[in-house]
This record gives structure tokens, sequence and C-alpha cells, in this order.
């Protein structure tokens, strides 16, 4: 299949304070702005770099990684990547941006094509993400992208992907995200989407079921889509909307009766249908909206959500918390604020630092970057590598303790929703605004390396280092771990009201054994260069975490890990919480299961791989080859460990 694309030499990555842009320059000025090693790197062009020696030991194999990595480092001290993944991230903002009147360049389109074209599944389909079998939601949502973005209905591509949208039963078979926003588009009737119901947001904040009390990211998605669905907000019908009707659906549109397809979702998409109570729920609320909610309560529902909608793009800066409901938020204040409000101008000026542009085309990012997360990692690695003291790397390392100054968050918001934050670090920007357990710890421990141990430059003061800490204390769950955006508001009863039918676990938050550890490695760090600063309440927040983490052992010696590929990943973390107390292979038995688990999945080649499928089965499941990531990550478990025998160590750093 043939692939159009732009010229990749005229890609400019602009970056300001984290924020990544980028831009399409003419030929005349690409002449006087060269390329830099970063972004040749980024778009698959030859670097120009300089051909490093063989490496003779570990050590000089680690100095010739930082060698190449410091290249990659742009302006204002931070590492920024490719961070893509599911599929509705960029069909959402396609999507948003289509409803809402907003020009997609044409560069864009060109790339995002490229894209698809480059990510499509051999049967015409696209998975969940991008190593998943197709799906009916994805395959719907890039369908209609690539119809928005100018591709014909003849076009080779749409035909296969129509062809396999139709052998999995058509876009009926969408779970309650994907009709949602087939709802939007005009290509599906709201009747046929459960409620959702804005007057949530209306209860005492002490009912458990309260929205406050979600996972964030499950939350902020639900608070614009309870906007959209209570005031039916809808494309006004074009010519591709009418022919996208008759081209998405097995059977003509107008014979479809869309509230008979309410719960109609393809076995290939269902991963968590609805419960009995949900069921019983959702009738119990069509009756409500139906015969008895007051024109009063809608109103009024209508004011708040809009309300907290407005709260939560300027407590971000109208970046939102990621691109889907950055997407829907774009919608909302289409409709409540109108198509040329400033509100609406701030959000198509902060739609580009989700764009990322890259070898196989342009998408969108999970997030606006991993800036602080990447950064941070980077330093531990580079002090742990030995290598902090070299001449050659100084300048690379205060650039990324810059970077982390002026990405701390040094202020608490005025939302009773949100985490106190003061001191901690986002996963990528500061102004995203969230904070994160693990990266205000990965960040935290990366000052601290450089600024107390290494000795660099103090440019984050002690108070702001003990104001994450006193953060960090207060993110302790009652079981004793730590979860990622904030404590666990709710009982794991709220699953019951789960209503996407794609996700599981998504209602509230949970402890994981990687944010756990962070936090500890954290505090143990902190508490080694501080020792008389709240010495009592971090030991008791150490103590009670690694109980945590050694309760939450599976029987065959591995943790599950929620945040990465996925045993190998979780029994990283958990071997260095355990390292802190002291719990080594000559210590603990804990630590000997782990060490024995990780050992049974080393393959031949002293690697190891583990497919992504572990996540979704829940058992390790072995790839077809060994990866250097899983690699690493069991290699540096079995070195927090103490593990005696270091031939295996060596098999798997000779990978």
């Amino acid at each position: 299949m043939a692939t159009i694309a732009t010229d990749p030499e005229r890609w400019r990555l602009d970056v300001d304070r984290g924020v990544h842009r980028w831009r399409y320059i003419d030929d005349s000025s690409s002449k006087g702005h060269p390329q830099s090693a970063a972004e040749k790197h980024f778009l698959g062009l030859p670097t120009g770099l300089p051909q490093l020696p063989t490496p003779s030991d570990f050590r000089q194999s680690a100095r010739n990684g930082f060698q190449f990595y410091k290249n990659l480092q742009l302006d204002d001290g931070h590492w920024g990547c490719a961070y893509g993944g599911p599929s509705f991230l960029l069909a959402g903002i396609v999507i948003a941006m289509y409803i809402t009147d907003t020009e997609i360049p044409l560069e864009w389109k060109t790339e995002i094509i490229h894209y698809l074209t480059e990510t499509v599944n051999a049967d015409g389909g696209w998975g969940l993400h991008s190593a998943g079998d197709s799906t009916v939601f994805a395959t719907t949502l890039y369908y209609i992208t690539l119809r928005i973005l100018g591709l014909e209905s003849t076009h080779v591509l749409a035909i296969k992907s129509r062809a396999r949208l139709h052998a999995l039963g058509g876009a009926i078979g969408n779970p309650q995200w994907g009709k949602v926003w087939l709802a939007l588009l005009n290509l599906y009737s709201w009747s046929g989407v459960n409620p959702i119901p804005p007057e949530f947001w209306l209860l005492p904040d002490w009912v458990p079921f309260h929205p406050w009390r979600w996972w964030v990211q499950c939350r902020v998605v639900y608070l614009p889509v309870s906007y959209l669905y209570a005031n039916k907000v809808v494309k006004p019908l074009d010519s591709l909307l009418i022919n996208l009707r008759q081209e998405i659906y097995t059977c003509p549109y107008e014979e479809i009766n869309f509230e008979q397809c309410r719960n109609t979702v393809s076995s290939i998409d269902l991963k968590k249908p609805l419960s009995l109570p949900l069921r019983m729920g959702n009738i119990m609320l069509r009756c409500w909206e139906q015969y008895f909610r007051p024109n009063w309560i809608s109103q009024w529902a209508d004011e708040r959500v809009c309300a907290l909608i407005k709260r939560e793009d300027e407590n971000t800066s109208y970046n939102c918390l990621a691109p889907v409901n950055k997407a829907l938020h774009m919608i909302a204040v289409w409709h409540s604020d109108g198509p040329d409000s400033s509100r609406m101008k701030w959000h198509r000026e902060k739609i580009s630092p989700y764009m990322w542009m890259g070898d196989k085309g342009m998408t969108c990012s999970g997030t606006n970057g991993v800036q602080a997360w990447d950064t941070a990692f980077t330093i531990q690695a580079i002090v742990e590598a030995g290598l902090s003291g070299d001449p050659e790397f100084r300048a690379s390392l205060e650039k990324a303790l810059e970077y982390l100054d002026i990405t701390q968050l040094t202020e608490d918001l005025d939302d009773p929703y949100r985490q106190p934050r003061k001191g901690g670090w986002p996963f990528s920007t500061k102004d995203n605004g969230y904070i994160v357990s693990d990266c205000a710890a990965e960040g935290l421990k990366a000052v601290l390396l450089l600024q107390e141990q290494c000795h660099f430059t103090k440019l984050i003061s002690d108070s702001r280092l003990q104001d994450c800490v006193d953060t960090l204390l207060l993110m302790q769950n009652s079981g004793g771990g730590f979860s990622s955006y904030e404590r666990t508001r709710a009982s794991t009863l709220l699953e019951y009201l789960n209503a996407s039918e794609i996700f599981d676990r998504i209602m509230v938050e949970y402890s994981y054994p990687e944010c756990t550890t962070a936090v500890v490695t954290a505090l143990s760090l902190f508490r080694r260069h501080f020792p008389t600063y709240r010495s009592i309440e971090i030991e008791t927040a150490i103590s009670r975490a690694v109980k945590w983490i050694l309760n939450v052992q599976r029987p065959d010696g591995s943790w599950y890990g929620s945040w990465g590929v996925c045993f190998t990943y979780a029994s990283l973390f958990a071997m260095q919480s355990l390292e802190i107390t002291g719990q080594t292979w000559q210590t603990s038995e804990a630590v000997r299961r782990c060490c024995k688990f990780l050992l049974s999945k080393q393959k031949a080649d002293g690697g190891w791989g583990e497919h992504y499928t572990s996540c979704e089965v829940e058992e390790y499941v072995q790839h077809e080859e060994s990866q250097v990531v899983n690699t690493a990550w069991a290699c540096l478990a079995l070195m927090h460990a103490h593990y005696p025998h270091k031939e295996a160590i060596e098999n798997g750093l000779k990978v």
C-alpha cells in the first residue's frame, strides 16, 4: 500500500518549559534552521553522530549509551519521546477538531493518514492499542478519522478497513465510549447510549459513589460526557456524515433501532460486562430522565458540571489531564460558550502539545509527554552508573536539574476534589498540573542525588524538598500502599458501576507496587540526607509500605505490575522496597521466592521477554524473544535482591 508522507527534513520541534510543538517549515527556512540530532532521531533520519568505540566492559557500554543519549536532550533540559499507544487518543482529538470546526493543518492530515497506514493490522483493522488485535471500537474510530482527514471511501485502505469493520459486525457493536463518539458525530442516536447523568455531581460529597471518589482518569472523562449526554450535543449533518452513516453499519442507518442497541457490544471488545446492579440502575435512570426529573434540576446539574469543566480547564492551563478529556472538554466548551469564545481559543491553542511526529507519521501522546518522568530516571541512571562525575556529562545533568526545578509544583490548587500537590512533580510539564506519587518520588530522588550526593548547584531549596515529602506522606493509603494520582477514596464495590465495557479496575484508585516502591525509596534517600525532618512519620510510612508490598506478593513469588509489562516490572520495584529494609536473598524468603520466579522465566540466551498479554491474563506470558527492557528490569531486580549467583545476571547483561 503506497504511503503518502511529508518531507521529514522540514519538521522541527519547538520546546518551551517542557511543552512540545512540532512545526512544518518551508524549504527556505529549513536551510537556515538545521535539524538537531534529537529531531533527526525522532523522525528516523540519520543523526550524523560519530561512531562510538565498541565497549570492552559494562561501564564503557553505559558510557556509550549516555554519550549518545545526551544528544537527544532538548534545549530546556528534559528528554522527550513518543508516548502513544491507545487508539482512542488520536481519533478523539481529530473528531473533536472536526466537530468544533477547528482547522486541521494539511501536514497533520497527511502524517496522521501516514501513521494509520503504518499501524493498520493485516486484516485492515486496528486494536485498542498499537499491538492489539482488531476491535470494533478502534476500527470504527480510525475509519472515521481517515474519512475526516480526506481519505476517499474508495481508497484501498478505506475499503479494507471498512470490510474488517463489517466483518466484526459493524459500528453497532461499539462499547459505551465508542457510542458516545458516534452520537456526538450524529452517526448514532443518544437514545442508544446508557445514562450518564450530570446529576451525580449534585450529590453530597459523603455519598459513597459520588464522582469525586472515582479514579481521576475515569471521572475527568465522565464529567464532560455527562454534559454532552444531558444536552444531546451533536455535530450538524453534512455530506461526509451522511455518507458515513451508510458506510460504518451492516444495514441501512434508518433501519437501526438504537434504543435496543444500548447493551450491544462486540464480544471482541467486551472486557467488563455491565454488572446487574448497573443494568438495574440504568433502567431506573432512564425512568428518572423521561418521567420524573424536573427542569430546574437539569439546569442546576448543567451549571454544576459546566463550572467543574471550567475549573479543570483553568487548573491545567487548558491542557486537561489527558487527550481523552481534552477532546471532550473542547466539544463541551464549543457547545456551552460558542465556537469563537475565548475558552475555545485556549483549547485550540493547547492541541498541538499532544501531537507527536515520528518516523511512522503523526499520532497523539497519552499525555502531553513524559518529560519529568524520563528526566528524573535519566538522572538516576547516570548517577547509579557512576558517570555523574564525568566532566563531559556535567552540563547535561545541570540542564536536567534545571528542568526539574522549573517543573516542580510549588503550590496547591483551590479545588476540593484534587489531591494536595505542593512540592511534587507531574508526569510531564508544570502546566499539566497533576501530581503523580511515583513522579513526585522519582523527581525527589533525582534532585537529592544531584544536589546532596553529587554536590551540584542547589537550585531546589531544602524547604521545597520538604514540601514534597509532606505531600507524599499525605498520599499513603490506609493499607500502607500508594496509588497513582490520589489516595483511594472509595470501596472496590464501586467497580459495579463501571460502565465502560472495555476497561476493568478503572473506578477507584488502587495501591501499586510501583508507586509504593517509588515513595519508599525516595523517603529513604531523603532520610539519609535530612535525618531529623519528620523522622518518625517517615519511618512509619516506610514500614507500613513495605508490609503492604509483602502482603501483595503472589504465591509464585511475583508481583503484578500495572504501569509496565508486567511481572518483571513490578518485581524490580518490589525488590527495591525490600532492599531498603535489609531484606535480601540471604535474609528474606520473600526475596528468594521472587528470584526463583524470575530465574524460571529467563530464556536460553540469558534474557527475559514478557508479552504484553501478561497484563490481560494476569499470568506471566513469554514473549517469543528476549527484550532489552524486560531483561534490564529482571537483572536490576536480581541485583537489588543481592542474588549471589552472578552468572544469571551477567548472561542477561550480555543480551
